[in-house]
């Protein structure tokens, strides 16, 4: 069974491992549905689009994958920040829930601070909690000054989650963003948690740690690396997936128990690095 994590502060416990759609709609769309299905079945219930993703494209996809099975996803979409306003916010997500084919997200994000008052977006996911169409809201690409920020404006305990950038390459979200997540009580939810196409190569250094460590744990270097990265308890995942095999891969990273010297190991093939002067994202 796909173990769980609480979702900030609410009652809510999604899974370790969820189910990332960027990008998805450059692959074939019948194996891509496929992949998702195989992925719940697996415990990956933690969907997670946004209407950005091929223009409301991948929306309309996951529409039609969870015909019949939507009782048993945790749903999750975002809103541009030129919609962000309160009225624009309101109309992206009802556009967001017809694509999507359901009555309701079980969460909603900011897909990256914009022009609009954070105010007015906030006091929009408040009118759609209220509607009963919104169940938990958050933000996404936020470093931890926006963040404090968000949680200040938001009644107590609404931020849920930070999804931000977070893999073995990019690990700059452990300087500050993710304890202030720890000290304001939201999770993290990592996304491209194998680099957006750059997963470390079988001859590098920190490959051929991941390979080791593959062969000693009968597994998967990808399935390592997100085994790694989960190791904090504030901290999901959203790896993509267009095929089954893939998926099914990805889903074994949630029952990996890595050792303390096998951390470290990955830890020092894959340095913290400086801390960036701004929040990396794709």
């Amino acid at each position: 069974m796909m173990p769980q994590r609480a979702l900030g502060r609410t009652e809510e416990h999604i899974a370790l491992l969820g189910q990332g759609t960027w990008e998805l709609e450059r692959a074939d769309e019948r194996e891509a549905l496929r992949a998702l299905l195989a992925g719940l079945d697996a415990g990956m219930t933690h969907l997670d689009t946004a209407e950005l993703y091929g223009d409301g494209r991948v929306e309309e996809w996951l529409g039609l994958a969870l015909a019949g099975r939507r009782s048993q996803v945790f749903l999750a979409s975002k809103v541009l920040p030129q919609n962000a306003s309160r009225r624009g916010t309101i109309q992206a997500c009802e556009r967001s829930l017809k694509r999507l084919r359901t009555d309701h997200l079980d969460l909603y994000l900011l897909h990256w601070p914009g022009e609009h008052p954070l105010a007015e977006t906030l006091a929009a996911f408040e009118e759609l909690r209220a509607a009963g169409k919104v169940r938990h809201y958050g933000v996404s690409n936020f470093d931890e000054r926006e963040l404090a920020l968000a949680v200040r404006l938001a009644p107590p305990g609404r931020i849920a989650c930070n999804q931000v950038l977070y893999h073995l390459g990019e690990r700059a979200v452990e300087h500050a963003v993710l304890p202030a997540c720890e000290r304001l009580g939201v999770a993290l939810v990592a996304y491209s948690p194998f680099g957006s196409g750059r997963f470390p190569s079988p001859r590098s250094r920190g490959g051929r740690v991941l390979a080791e460590l593959a062969r000693d744990l009968e597994a998967t270097p990808r399935a390592v690396a997100l085994a790694w990265l989960v190791r904090h308890p504030g901290v999901v995942a959203i790896p993509k997936a267009a095929r089954t095999e893939h998926v099914l891969e990805n889903a074994r990273g949630a029952g990996l128990a890595l050792s303390p010297e096998q951390r470290s190991r990955i830890a020092t093939a894959f340095p913290l690095g400086r801390k960036p002067r701004t929040l990396p994202t794709l």
